[in-house]
Formats: C-alpha cells, sequence, structure tokens
C-alpha cells in the first residue's frame, strides 16, 4: 500500500491549476499574434497548436476537445482567419493527443517528439485543405511549420514540465 502523505506525486497525479492552463493558452496565443513576416512567417510553429497538444496529453479529462474548439475559434478571431479553420485543425489535434495520450507518456522524449509529428502533420493538412478548398491551391511551405512545431516540442515539454515540477516541490506556505 502506498504512503498517502509521500511529498512527490508521480507524474501522472502532478497537479496543474485551472490558472496555469489558461495562462499557458493566453500565451500562446499571443506568440502566434507576434507579428511575422517573410519565411519566418512560414517557419512559423504554431504555438497554441503544441500547448493544446501538451495538455491533451496530460490533462485529457480537463482539456479535451470542446476546450481546443473554443480556443480555436478565439484563434480564429484574432488572426482574421476563415472562421472554423483553426477551430477544426485543433479539434483534429485535440482528438489526437486524447486518444493516444496514454500511447504518448510512454515513449521517451525523443521518440514522443516524432510521435507527435504525425499529430501536427495532420493538423496542417487539415489548415492546408481548407486552404485549398476556400482558394483553390495548397501553399506547401506552410507545412515548415509543422517541422519547427515538432522541433520545438521538447523544450516547450521541458519546461511546463519544470514550472509543474517547481510546483510541486515548492507548495505555497498555508497559514
Amino acid at each position: 500500500m502506498m504512503n498517502q502523505t509521500t511529498s512527490a506525486a508521480p507524474e501522472i497525479q502532478r497537479p496543474a491549476s485551472n490558472l496555469f492552463v489558461v495562462l499557458s493558452v493566453a500565451a500562446a496565443l499571443f506568440l502566434n499574434g507576434l507579428p511575422w513576416e517573410g519565411i519566418w512567417l512560414m517557419l512559423r510553429p504554431d504555438f497554441v497548436a503544441m500547448l493544446m497538444l501538451y495538455w491533451c496529453m496530460h490533462r485529457p479529462l480537463r482539456v479535451g476537445i470542446g476546450l481546443s474548439w473554443s480556443v480555436g475559434i478565439l484563434a480564429d478571431v484574432a488572426d482574421a482567419s476563415l472562421f472554423g479553420q483553426h477551430a477544426l485543425a485543433y479539434t483534429l489535434l485535440a482528438f489526437g493527443g486524447v486518444m493516444l495520450h496514454h500511447r504518448l507518456q510512454m515513449f521517451n522524449l525523443r521518440q514522443q517528439t516524432t510521435q507527435v509529428f504525425g499529430i501536427f502533420a495532420a493538423t496542417y493538412a487539415a489548415y492546408a485543405l481548407v486552404h485549398w478548398q476556400v482558394s483553390g491551391y495548397v501553399v506547401w511551405p506552410y507545412f515548415l511549420g509543422c517541422l519547427t512545431s515538432t522541433l520545438l516540442w521538447a523544450p516547450l515539454n521541458i519546461v511546463l514540465q519544470t514550472i509543474r515540477q517547481a510546483r510541486v516541490n515548492y507548495p505555497a506556505k498555508r497559514p
């Protein structure tokens, strides 16, 4: 029987407050809204997609398809893009993250990065499909953002795990 008073909980039981999730999503929306130009616009990772996939993997009961759709609507409004484009893509991403969260957490970070590439590729394919239906052509260099999102997956994962670990190791003092 496990002792209930242990100070460090296993990874799956680490708490993530609602405020932390909301602030991280707001920060990702802000990063997506920065004025990118030229080749940097094509290389820009989708910070919201990265963050939604992270939370769908680590907190699938709290952050899921509904919240991803809502954040996608906010991203559509903030980006002034076709209404529902990001919502559709983030919903597909969340579905993949929630359905595969046990499988993805089995892997180490390097193996996990190769697995999330497929989920990011499906997300970018949804963007491309919507753009193709609306304008009649696909901007192929836009898929470079899928590669940069995948490359930034490991640093994002490490930073968020460190913040969550610090929250567990240094709880707030209670009066």
